[in-house]
């Protein structure tokens, strides 16, 4: 009676894992605007890592058929999963590019720690997020106007502000209009690839409204895709979006790629870094046209809430 039970038990293990597992799948492919299903999505992954766990008990329990089933879902997930883990950087003989994106919390992050990376790590463009002017003025003092002397800000309270600092002059500066937060542009001039367009974005979260976020989403979208085809592009942003969230891998279906999948760093979390728990998704992303992730990592950064992303990306030989 008891080892019926025990078999019974591991049965119902099985199967709840695996429906956990085909509903990451779903979530991952899912159009549905539902608030809760949207925020689920961001948590896709995790829900598709069960079905392992689902696998392991059919085959204890020699459940064939179910664990056939389960198979399946395991094949599904690791097909939604896998391009981010295999490296396709190459073929690009343009000059290489330290990027960083970072969500400074407002004034909350530490400016001596950010300038501190921006140093090390010879980052020469730089895209924030949530950017005060009392936040410029702390940057400022810590020295990130004398690493990286050109800069197009639009400051704002708490959220709305968004910033690009870089150690190129920079022309054809643009704020987008009819955004919740503030969206920029400006274009670069890098020796070796020529005019090289900056984005720097933050659409409003999920939580803001399901309908509004979507619909930012797509309008940035829209931009990158009038973005100049002639030249590179370099987008640094919190997307408040993950790779499972088809809204956007929408914005990959182009000419741009996620510098995390191009490098095959896997799903690189970034966010909340100021819980008693580790961070869990990954809503800020690099991104790339014409050019190439080479490597990309996360970094902490003292005082924010997310981690900072930081890439090496090569960018193809423009016209000088």
């Amino acid at each position: 009676m008891k080892s019926k039970l025990v078999r019974v038990g591991i049965g119902v293990l099985g199967w709840t894992a695996t429906l956990a597992g085909g509903a990451g799948v779903a979530l991952h492919f899912s159009r549905s605007l539902s608030r809760v299903l949207v925020l689920a999505a961001s948590g896709a992954p995790y829900l598709m890592g069960a079905v392992f766990i689902g696998i392991v008990a059919f085959a204890a329990t020699r459940r064939w058929i179910s664990a056939g089933v389960a198979g399946v879902v395991v094949a599904a997930a690791v097909w939604t999963q896998a391009p981010l883990y295999v490296h396709r950087s190459g073929g690009v003989d343009g000059p290489a590019v330290m990027v960083m994106q970072a969500n400074l919390l407002f004034d909350g992050a530490d400016p001596g720690a950010l300038v501190d990376q921006v140093r090390a790590r010879n980052i020469a463009v730089l895209t924030v997020n949530e950017l005060t002017p009392a936040a410029v003025e702390g940057l400022g003092r810590a020295g990130l106007d004398q690493v990286l002397p050109y800069r197009y800000l639009s400051p704002g309270r708490t959220a709305a502000g968004t910033g690009i600092w870089s150690s190129y002059p920079l022309s054809e500066t643009v704020e987008y209009d009819g955004f919740v937060l503030n969206q920029l542009s400006a274009t670069a001039d890098i020796p070796g690839a020529g005019p090289v367009t900056v984005y720097a974005f933050h659409p409003v979260p999920p939580v803001f409204g399901t309908q509004v976020w979507a619909d930012e989403l797509s309008r940035l979208r829209a931009i990158l895709e009038q973005s100049p085809s002639d030249r590179p592009v370099i987008v640094g942003g919190d997307f408040n979006t993950t790779y499972d969230h088809r809204q956007y891998r929408a914005i990959l279906s182009g000419r741009f790629a996620d510098a995390a999948e191009q490098a095959g760093a896997g799903h690189l979390v970034t966010y909340p870094t100021d819980k008693r728990w580790p961070p869990l998704v990954g809503i800020d992303h690099i991104l790339v046209a014409e050019g190439c992730a080479v490597a990309i990592e996360t970094v902490d950064l003292p005082g924010a809430d997310h981690r900072a992303l930081i890439a090496q990306i090569r960018l193809n030989r423009g016209r000088q």
